[in-house]
Order: structure tokens, then sequence, then C-alpha cells
């Protein structure tokens, strides 16, 4: 079997046509078939080579390689459009031959009033079919004049359109209410209902899955591939991600670019594990990686129901994420922005550290300076300055008694228990603040063993003078 994510470059992969990819890839590598790239560029006025390139970038980063596509030829390219426009010229030939295809000199005015007047009557907006019947002597002189013309696609009329789809189950359309559509535009150029049909038959794809925007298209592509005795691949359609207010997503909602989410510091990991089971259900409700991800796909875990974004439940696989990477891709991703902050002899510690704390670089970087950067890097806010106030001298005494005998946090802290009797508020609070200024952060203990028996009598001594 063979799936396919076919983009059209015109902007940077966003979350919505991400998961497209990733449903597609996941679903071929459950069944061990092939997951095919196709660049969908024969918009050249909307089309550019760089974003291209940059959304094959962003598909390799998110750890989704095609096993078939630009750089991996397996005799069925070209993999861009804007290099097939041969191969259309001569499906138009034969669908013109066969009496299935005809020109249409209307202009966009006409086609507008057309549909104004047809809405006017509570009719569905379609094209009439006034240039069916232009005959050849016709069209030469509209042609002499100068006229552009598209080609359009003669649609039967009184049939029906069956077809079984795999995700929301068996689809009927009339022809009746589809309309003659445009397969060539007036520039030459391949319609994406034409191209995008063409290219699935003849590159042998098996499985479209993509997004229920598209299931309008399906009975189109049908009819097509029917005319031109194509093979018709086996059609799925998703349902769309909705933000809060149930539209579907935008940028208004969050919805980043890949490319963006990239460079924020969001991992590829993360991004697999939310989208994955972002209208997908998976029985294990742990961080995965795409290998486990692909092997527990099913296409009868697609939801029906519009998925709904949740930028929380993104930050929470960010997290995850984090927890399984290994000490070197973890620092690879810190090291830019804490290169000249931490000691190198003290790297892996303060990863450790930061393991289950941080979600992004910048984060680290407000702990680097807390622990590395000095005693005058600890700032106290003026809560923090009045609650360090209220302690009682005794509990400073009795802990910096204890530090000179104990370098050990856990024993330092039950001594320090035993001896003023305090509850774990009270007994932890002003010493987190002492040495770090934050009511939150890592794990103290290890924060104790990063600072260094210097630092911490140095810190708490500051505290204990205001």
């Amino acid at each position: 079997m063979k799936t396919r994510f076919a983009p059209s470059p015109t902007g940077h992969i966003h979350l919505g046509n991400a998961r497209t990819a990733l449903f597609n890839f996941l679903f071929a590598h459950s069944q061990a078939g092939c997951f095919l790239l196709r660049i969908e560029d024969s918009d050249a006025t909307r089309s550019l080579l760089t974003l291209a390139k940059e959304l094959e970038e962003d598909l390799l980063w998110l750890g989704l390689p095609w096993q078939e596509g630009p750089g991996e030829e397996k005799g069925l390219g070209p993999y861009y459009q804007s290099e097939r426009q041969a191969i259309y010229a001569l499906y138009y030939e034969q669908l013109v031959s066969m009496g299935r295809a005809y020109p249409c000199f209307c202009s966009e005015a006409e086609l507008l009033m057309m549909r104004k007047r047809q809405l006017a009557l509570g009719k569905p907006p379609r094209y009439n079919g006034q240039c069916r019947q232009l005959t050849a002597e016709q069209i030469a002189k509209k042609k002499a004049e100068g006229k552009l013309a598209s080609l359009r696609f003669l649609v039967p009329s009184q049939q029906v359109i069956n077809f079984d789809d795999f995700v929301k189950g068996e689809q009927c359309f009339s022809t009746d209410d589809i309309g003659d559509f445009v397969i060539q535009r007036s520039d030459g150029s391949a319609a994406f209902f034409f191209c995008n049909a063409i290219d699935d038959a003849l590159m042998k794809v098996t499985h479209v899955l993509r997004g229920e925007d598209h299931l309008t298209n399906t009975p189109r592509q049908i009819l097509l591939l029917q005319a031109l005795g194509l093979t018709i691949p086996a059609y799925g359609h998703m349902a769309l991600i909705v933000g809060d207010d149930g539209a579907p997503l935008s940028k208004r909602h969050g919805s980043f670019s890949i490319k963006s989410l990239r460079e924020f510091g969001y991992f590829a990991e993360a991004i697999q594990n939310y989208l994955a089971r972002l209208g997908h259900s998976y029985s294990c409700p742990e961080f995965l990686d795409i290998q486990a991800l692909a092997q527990q796909f099913s296409l009868s875990r697609l939801g029906k129901s519009p998925a709904r974004y949740d930028q929380t439940q993104l930050l929470y696989w960010q997290k995850q994420a984090l927890l399984h990477l290994s000490n070197e891709k973890l620092w690879a991703w810190l090291a830019p922005k804490l290169y000249d902050l931490v000691p190198e002899e003290g790297k892996f510690d303060f990863i450790e550290l930061m393991r289950g704390t941080l979600c992004f670089p910048e984060e680290a970087v407000v702990w680097a300076n807390l622990l590395f950067g000095g005693n005058n890097a600890v700032s106290y806010s003026v809560e923090t300055t009045n609650f360090l106030r209220e302690v009682s001298p005794q509990y400073w005494q009795t802990l910096l008694s204890l530090l000179e005998g104990n370098s050990d946090f856990r024993t330092l802290i039950k001594q320090l228990q035993e001896q003023l009797n305090l509850k774990a508020k009270a007994l932890f609070t002003p010493l987190r603040l002492a040495l770090t200024g934050r009511q939150d952060g890592p794990e103290l203990a290890k924060i104790f063993s990063l600072l260094g028996h210097a630092n911490i009598r140095e810190r708490i001594l500051h505290a204990q003078n205001l």
C-alpha cells in the first residue's frame, strides 16, 4: 500500500497539514507500506521553490522521511508538479477527443454574475455549461480574437457517485450538484482537481488520507479517473483541527508553523506525540517514539468529530520529550544558550537538574545564571525580602551550624527538622528562597549539590542579614 503527502509550497507547514503528513506516515509504516511526498506547485503564481525546500526540511526535522519523492526516485516521477505539464497535456487531449472536456471563455466577472443569479434563485452555485455548446468555428473565432480559455471537464447529468470513505463511511453525491469544473486554467497550468487525481493514479497511491475539507473534491476526482480509465485510490477524510471557539484552527488560535515551533525550542518528538493523539486515540498514554506510534496507529481509532487544539497538551508532551532525551541530545539543544554559562564539569549535573523542570532553553538560562553566575546573580523581590526578614533568627543560626559539619542535604534537613520541629513548608521555603530567590524550581537537593558549600553559606548569610 502507498500513502502520500502532497502539499502546495505557498507557505510553511502548520499544525494542520503537519498532522496530515504524520497520519499518512504512520498509516504507511503501520502496514509496511510506502510514504510518498509530492510537491503540488502547479500554480506558479503562488508557489515558491524556496518554500518547497523548506517544506522538505521541516518534514525531515519532524522525523517523517519519505520513501518515494524528491531525492527518492522510484521511476514514477518527477515529483514536482511543475515538471509534469507534458504528462497532463496528454490527458487533456484525451479528454477533449473523448468529448469529456471543452474550452471555456467565460470571464471572472461573468462567472461571478452567474453565481449571484443562482444564489438569488436558491440554487447551489455551479457552472451552467454555457460554453459546452460552442462549435469548432465559434471556438476558433474566440481564440483568433485573443480570448483566453480554461478547459472544463464535462460532468454527466443524473448520475450518482458512491464511494466508501475509510474514515467517514459510505458517501453519496449527485452529479447534478457538481457542475462542469476547470481542469486547466487559462494560463495553461493544471488545476488542483485534475493534477492531484492524475498523479495519485500514475504514482500508484492506494490510500488518500486527507482533511474533510477535501470531501467534496473526491466525487470530481473519481469522475475524472473513471473517464480516463485510471485506477481510483481509496479515500478517507479526517475531521479538522479546531480552536476553543470551534472554528478551524488558524494563527489566532496559536497554530504556529513547524518552522517557528522548531525555532522556539520544541522537540520533533513532542510534536509527534501531540499530533498523533489529536483526532486519533492510543491505548498507551505514555510517551512513544515514532516507531511505536506507527505500530499502534489504526484507521479504526481515527475520530469522526473535530479535534480540539490544546496548547497545554503540547507543552505536556514537550516536557515528556525532555524526560526521554539522552544527556547528549539535551545538551546539544541547550548548548547554544548556555555555552558560556555552565562549566564543562557541571553540564551533565545541570542537565539532570533541569530535565523535569524546563520546557525551553531560555528557562535554563535563568537557572544557569542563578547557579553559576555568582552570589550577586540572586535577587530578591520585595515580597521575598519581606518573607525572609520574618524568618526566625534561630532558623538561620541552626542552619549555618549544621552546614559546617554536614555536606549531605538530606542529613542536614533531617537534623534541622529535628532541632526546630518544623513542617515541610516552613522547613524548605526559607532555604529555597535564600538560595534562588524563587519559590519554584528544580529539586532543592540537586540545587544544593551544584551550588557548593561556600556559595550556600554566603547566600544563607545574605538572607540572615536582611
